[in-house]
């Protein structure tokens, strides 16, 4: 099953990411996250599949987040608040993101893509 990858392609995280993909050969179809952003429907079909607070979509250390004051904003949002606000722009999205069936990782960690994807 072929991997979907949202990356923000200046992204730090998202080249490491990326490379990690290349060299265990993973199979991933790759979308800038800025250039084709995720729609409600994805991404409220990911939050319930995540099993994570909708929070850990946020890329909270983005100057979007802070210069929209989300950090105080937030607790005061419904969901589908928070799902809206996340599909009007893909800077606001934690990145990268990677989509496998039921799985969904939001963020690089090397232990948890191994386990999921390898």
């Amino acid at each position: 099953m072929k991997v979907l990858f949202l990356e923000y392609p200046k992204c730090t995280t998202c080249k490491k990411a990326k490379k990690w993909l290349e060299e265990h050969k993973v199979d991933f179809e790759d979308r800038d996250i800025k250039e084709k952003n995720p729609t409600e429907k994805e991404l409220k079909t990911w939050y319930e599949k995540s099993g994570m607070p909708l929070k850990r979509f946020f890329n909270t250390s983005g100057l979007l987040y802070k210069s929209m004051q989300l950090k105080d904003r937030l607790p005061d949002m419904s969901e589908e608040e928070q799902i809206a606000l996340l599909s009007g722009d893909g800077m606001l999205v934690k990145r990268p993101l990677i989509i496998k069936g039921d799985t969904v990782l939001v963020g690089f960690k090397e232990a948890e893509w191994e386990k999921a994807l390898l």
